[in-house]
Formats: structure tokens, sequence, C-alpha cells
């Protein structure tokens, strides 16, 4: 933690903003949780900032690009620029701004969040929290998934009292067990998280590059194909999937996808698409510490019908959209880092061996705060 310690707004009970935008590129989710930094007291209001087509195009340019490269500034100006707008909207003690990630090589080059969580904070006039990754990265650590702490948190303000998992399908997808018997999310046992493989980007890539449409809305694309078993067992046949994890992955990993359905049609290359993600999804219960009791969907896969059905078909337990329980399956990744960002305030661990695989738990995170008042 840098940029003056500990925050002096975590004593008791913190009204934190999180803001998120995901491998998807679809814009920005700015979400507020109440709480202490272990337990949730309560939720405030939320925001969705979209971005437009053409912050589309510049952001897809960036990807894939490391820290110092050329071409930066215009995709650095998009990202401030919606962050701004979209935490503007909201009130907050505190903001954990996630930033957008453009590469991620934990065992390489590192992990690539672009976003100036200074420029932010003199913007707002707040403390923001960022650069949630590096540390835990530079300590031996993937640096993702970073949510499972919350997820854990959620599990215990639900009142879980068996395992249960958790699924986010974003760009990526990625999975949570959590186990709510256990009081601390960094104690053994508590979790287990990883990247289970591809989710939605590999969909929406596909249908705007044949049909200039941003996502296959509400998996109709799919429902008029067929999953074509040779691509899968093909895709299946990886070996990010014989990883013992804990594991991760780019937006940029399963580079391969488009050729394994480039020669089918429309919907029936949606249809394989989404049925890689169920298949994916099968293969990450293997690693399950115990069976959990259900699997709660999050982000925007859960909205498509077709993939829900294929993960009801695929999976043993029982499989229900996040929102079912009365929490905002849009907003989980925002929230996360709304108390993430309390946590890191606090000192306390944001990712442990049993989500990154980083050697203890560690708190990662930096704190920036306004040094002027913003103008009125």
């Amino acid at each position: 933690m840098t940029a003056g310690g500990k925050a002096g707004e975590t004593a008791g009970t913190v009204r934190a903003a999180g803001a998120m935008s995901g491998t998807s590129l679809d814009g920005v989710d700015v979400a507020v949780v109440e709480t202490d930094g272990a337990d949730i007291i309560g939720f405030g209001d939320s925001h969705y900032r979209p971005y437009s087509a053409s912050e589309q195009q510049v952001l897809r340019g960036a990807l894939g690009r490391w820290q110092g490269a050329e071409g930066l500034g215009a995709a650095l100006e998009v990202v401030q620029t919606a962050h701004v707008e979209a935490l503007g909207e909201i009130d907050a003690e505190l903001v954990g701004f996630h930033g957008q990630t453009l590469a991620h090589e934990p065992r390489g080059r590192g992990t690539h969040q672009l976003g100036d969580g200074a420029t932010l904070a003199e913007a707002l006039g707040r403390p923001v929290v960022w650069d949630f990754r590096s540390a835990d990265v530079q300590l031996g650590g993937e640096g993702a998934p970073l949510a499972p702490f919350y997820h854990h948190a959620c599990a215990r303000y639900l009142g879980y009292e068996r395992p249960v998992a958790f699924l986010n399908l974003g760009g990526v997808g990625n999975i949570t067990f959590a186990d709510p018997r256990i009081a601390r999310p960094e104690d053994a046992g508590a979790l287990l998280a990883f990247d289970t493989g591809p989710a939605n980007a590999p969909i929406n890539d596909l249908c705007q590059e044949r049909l200039g449409q941003p996502h296959d809305a509400e998996g109709a694309l799919a429902r008029r194909g067929r999953v074509e078993q040779g691509a899968l067992e093909l895709f299946l046949a990886d070996p990010y999937f014989y990883k013992i994890p804990p594991k991760s992955l780019d937006r940029g990993s399963f580079a391969d996808l488009r050729e394994l359905v480039l020669e089918l049609g429309d919907a029936d290359a949606a249809a394989t698409l989404t049925g890689m993600v169920a298949a994916a999804v099968l293969q990450a219960m293997d690693h399950a510490p115990e069976p959990p009791s259900e699997l709660l969907v999050t982000g925007g896969g859960r909205k498509n019908p077709v993939m829900m059905d294929m993960l009801r078909a695929a999976l043993d337990c029982p499989v229900r959209d996040i929102d079912a329980t009365g929490l905002d399956g849009d907003m989980l990744e925002a929230q996360a880092f709304a108390y993430l960002a309390v946590r890191v305030a606090r000192g306390l661990p944001t990712s442990c061996p049993g989500t990154t695989g980083v050697r203890a738990a560690v708190g990662g995170g930096t704190v920036s705060r306004p040094q002027s008042s913003p103008a009125k």
C-alpha cells in the first residue's frame, strides 16, 4: 500500500463504491457496499455506464498491450473518462478502481490493468484504491480471480451453512468454491477459486465479427444451432484443463477457438462456443473440495438461457441465477472491488493460496488520496 497508509475513513462501517470494467468490454459497473472489511452490512446504489461502439473499438485495439507500449493514450482516456462519469453518480467515502485489463501473464510479464487511480482520486475528490493484482503476482500468485474473498462474505451474508459455488460468466469464466463454515476467507479450506475457461468473450467476438452485433442476445443464435462435437473435443484437449488450480487466464487465451468454429455456420458456431463454456465448468467441478450445495451464476452469461440450460444439463448440483438470492448478479464484480477496497485500506488480505496460488495471504492494492478538492 502506498500514498499514505491506512485510510482514515475505514473506522467502523465504510460506504465504498467499486468500479469494474470487464474483459467483455461492454461498460463500467459501479456499485456501493457497506462493510467493515469482514462482513457485508448492506448495499447502496449502483450505476452502469456503457461504452459506445467507438470506445469499444479503441479498447479492443489496446488489448494485449503492456505498460509503456505506444498507442495507449486513447484507451487510457476512454477508461478514465468513463470511470469519472460512472463514479460521479455515486455517493461513497472510498472507491475501489479495478481498471481495464489489457494483458495478463502471471508467469511472464505480469498483469496490466489500464487506469490511473491517482488521477481518478483527484477528479473525484475521494480516496481511490487501485492496482489490486500486482502485489499478488509479484509474490508468486496468479493475480486472479480476486472476487473470491467477496464471494465468501456473500455466502455468509446469505446464511449458507454448507459449501456453495459462485460462477462468474464474464468475458472469461471463473468459479469460487466457498465454505461459509470457516470464518475468515484467508483460512485454509475456506476458498478454492480459479478461471474455468472462456465465457462470453469468444461469443461476443463471433457476433461482432460475423453479424455486427455486440453479443448473442438471449442466446437466440445459439438456440438455432447445434454443438459440433469434434470442435468441443479439441477444445477440451487443451492443457489448461489438466492444470491443478489455482490457475488463471487472459482474455486472449484459447485464441484458437476462432479457428475451431471457422467453418461452421453462424448458429452452429455460437452453439458450439456456448457449449464450450458449459463443458469447461463441468471440468472445473472435478476440482471441488466437496460437492457444492448449489451453483450461483453471476455476470452476463446468466442472462443467456441457452448457456444456463447447458449448465443445468451438465452439472449434478442445482444451478441458479444469483439474482434469485436477492443479490445483484450484474453488480457482483463491482461490489467485490468495493469490498476489497475496504480490506486494502484496513490492511487485510485480499488473496490467499486457495484463490490465486500466492505463497501466503496477501493484501494488494494502492491507496491514492486527492491532493486537492475537485472544482465545484
